[in-house]
């Protein structure tokens, strides 16, 4: 069996898919969306594809170390997410060729479904927007879910005055008073905040008990990211920005986190995604792999998901369950995924829906990229 042809896709906003097709008819899919760089990631895959066709498919690791050493630079974000993609690809492939899902090739389920969090907050206390939020709660909870994240909008700047962090604690203590105390809740930072405010705001937040705080502040100093755990009395998150397993070394060996968000679109694929959460099981560190995009992202973190002993929770937005574009979409049901039971990555694409191909619009915030006094800021 060797590889005969890889395309890519672009069906949706912030959904970039690769397909690579084998000389015996097998077909597996990938996702390589990297918000803000289409171009360039479509490129690296061009690129790639003249080094995998003719290939045997099932050298998934070969093919992962040579795509990574073969480079004198390595590395850096274009080339890892296109190399994730395709080594989802090939990961479907492989389930597909063995007739088994993906994580029986891994070793084999240790849980029987994936628990999820979806994305939901109180954004604001008028009446439109408690309104908006409430309707959106009753839903959620209509199946199941245990566990919600929100975050802070907008940018943030060293320090603000005592009315905006206000505004945004009692938001969070709204979302408390609204699920109870059965019900877990995030917060995502977005990596936007100085060390002593990221300090500050969790001070407001640590009586209704989070979940989690992520990325309170920009991911590379590891340091300043440890000294901001230091000073919280509740799990901190980081991750989904940083790629392979050489650059969650420093977080581990400092225990910097309590818990880690490698992105299996960027930090490597499934391959990769393993290997990271391997690593972070040594020191005592449970992974909740990041997932912001589209459902074949999603169904390749499940399968390292289901194979991993110190997985906690996966993210998940509507866009990851795949309606309107996967033949059955992911059905959330008490706040977890069943495992997969077809093989590969267990879906079927509508591939007519696949075809249709966007017209590219800025997906990072444009404006929100700058203060009120024209700096740049993080978002």
């Amino acid at each position: 069996m060797k590889i005969a042809k890889i395309e890519q896709f672009f069906p949706r906003q912030r959904m970039r898919l690769v397909k690579i097709t084998t000389d015996d008819g097998i077909v597996g899919w990938g996702e390589t969306t990297l918000e803000g760089k289409p171009k360039s990631t479509w490129a690296a895959v061009e690129e790639l594809a003249e080094y995998f066709v003719g290939k045997d498919p099932l050298r998934i690791e070969h093919h992962w170390q040579h795509v990574y050493r073969s480079a004198f630079f390595r590395g850096g974000n274009v080339l890892m997410s296109a190399l994730s993609g395709i080594d989802q690809a090939l990961w479907d492939i492989a389930g597909k060729h063995y007739n088994v899902p993906a994580y029986m090739l891994l070793g084999g389920a240790v849980r029987d479904r994936i628990r999820v969090y979806a994305h939901w907050g109180v954004h604001g206390q008028s009446d439109e927007a408690l309104a908006a939020a409430r309707e959106r709660l009753d839903m959620l909870l209509a199946k199941g879910y245990t566990a919600f994240k929100a975050g802070p909008g907008g940018t943030w700047r060293a320090h603000e005055p005592p009315a905006r962090i206000d505004a945004f604690v009692k938001d969070a203590y709204t979302m408390r008073e609204w699920v109870g105390d059965e019900v877990e809740l995030c917060f995502d930072f977005h990596g936007k905040m100085t060390p002593g405010l990221a300090i500050e705001v969790c001070g407001q937040l640590a009586g209704m008990r989070p979940m989690f705080v992520e990325e309170p502040i920009p991911q590379e100093n590891v340091d300043a990211l440890k000294e901001v755990s230091d000073h919280v009395p509740f799990p901190i998150a980081t991750g989904e920005r940083l790629l392979s397993r050489w650059e969650f070394r420093e977080i581990f060996e400092k225990q910097a986190v309590s818990y880690i968000q490698p992105d299996g679109s960027h930090a490597g694929g499934i391959t990769e995604l393993k290997k990271i959460a391997n690593m972070a099981e040594v020191y005592y560190i449970h992974i909740m792999p990041h997932c912001a995009i589209g459902p074949v992202a999603f169904s390749a973190c499940m399968q390292v998901d289901a194979v991993v002993p110190n997985f906690l929770v996966q993210e998940q937005i509507d866009a990851g369950l795949g309606e309107g574009l996967l033949v059955e979409p992911w059905q959330v049901i008490d706040g977890h995924v069943e495992l997969p039971t077809k093989p590969g990555l267990g879906f079927d694409l509508i591939e007519s829906e696949v075809k249709k191909t966007m017209e590219y619009s800025e997906e990072l915030g444009g404006e929100l990229y700058y203060e009120n006094d024209g700096s740049v800021a993080d978002w």
